[in-house]
């Protein structure tokens, strides 16, 4: 727009993923406080001199100057990064640290997949992506215990959590053995569809403290109630999201037990189908998990 100067504001962000543009500059995609996700061209970053390159890694917490129009009325949408200044770089701490940094990285990309319009606010998912980060650089729980904890609640967030402590096809309250993806969560004996798998007990209980926040639950849990409770997290989250992910499969969650046959996403959850388009194959409340 001839004349149109761009305006300049400021937010604090996660940086969530970093690509390569030209030969010295990065776009960045960034999930803000208060203008939700939104992509912003950093010039020069990939330059030896740049005065803020180090800043714009991956799971850092920043605080920026950008330019542009924060409602996407005007101009490109593309945004430009003037100013940076680090708040916490989780990203240094993840250095040679591979699963730590597979879980940092499905977060990431989980909170992109979850904000699928530009500058839509979603300040909650914003607390619990920086919560989660933080709890993975501060190592308060197992790595693999916040990431299944930070995909339930987005979950809540986004309205697509599985029935745990009622049949998700008819309502009926209690725990129910059987768990389908496609249902919703767990089913009692009368709704339970062909196929349903049939976790342990207490990998239902567990994704019900990851929900809730009770860690004292959670970090009593075995190892293969946590791989089997990581399956069906996986499973749930990309048939909702209709497209896996592909860092999921990445997360190291530790030697599988005897006999276990791994659900989308490593886990050990038995046969749950796959999401649509796959191919063949809370809300926050913790203080642990957000800000």
């Amino acid at each position: 727009m001839p004349g149109y100067r761009r305006q300049l504001y400021r937010d604090d962000a996660v940086v969530l993923r970093v690509q390569k543009l030209g030969e010295s500059d990065r776009i960045i995609t960034l999930l803000t406080r208060r203008h939700g996700r939104l992509r912003a061209v950093a010039r020069g970053v990939r330059r030896t001199t740049s005065r803020f390159g180090a800043r714009l890694e991956p799971f850092g917490h920043v605080d920026l100057q950008l330019a542009g129009d924060p409602k996407g009325n005007l101009g490109s949408s593309l945004h430009t990064v003037s100013q940076v200044e680090g708040i916490d770089l989780y990203g240094k701490r993840f250095l040679g640290d591979y699963p730590r940094y597979t879980a940092a990285s499905a977060i990431a990309e989980t909170a992109e997949r979850l904000t699928p319009v530009e500058r839509e606010p979603s300040l909650r998912l914003f607390q619990l992506t920086l919560g989660a980060l933080r709890a993975l650089a501060e190592g308060s729980h197992a790595t693999t215990l916040v990431l299944d904890a930070y995909l339930l609640r987005g979950m809540v967030l986004a309205g697509w959590a599985p029935a745990l402590t009622a049949c998700a096809v008819c309502g009926t309250p209690g725990r129910h053995r059987a768990f389908s993806v496609p249902a919703g969560g767990a089913v009692c004996p009368d709704c339970r569809p062909p196929g349903a798998a049939h976790p342990a007990p207490a990998t239902i209980d567990l994704m019900s403290a990851l929900t809730s926040g009770d860690w004292r639950v959670a970090d009593a849990t075995e190892t293969g109630v946590r791989r089997e409770c990581s399956g069906l997290v996986a499973a749930h989250l990309q048939w909702h999201l209709e497209r896996a992910l592909r860092s999921l499969p990445l997360v190291d969650r530790g030697a599988p037990a005897a006999g276990a046959v791994p659900a989308p996403g490593g886990g050990g959850a038995g046969p749950v189908p796959p999401p649509p388009g796959a191919g063949a194959g809370v809300d926050g409340a913790d203080r642990g998990m957000t800000e």
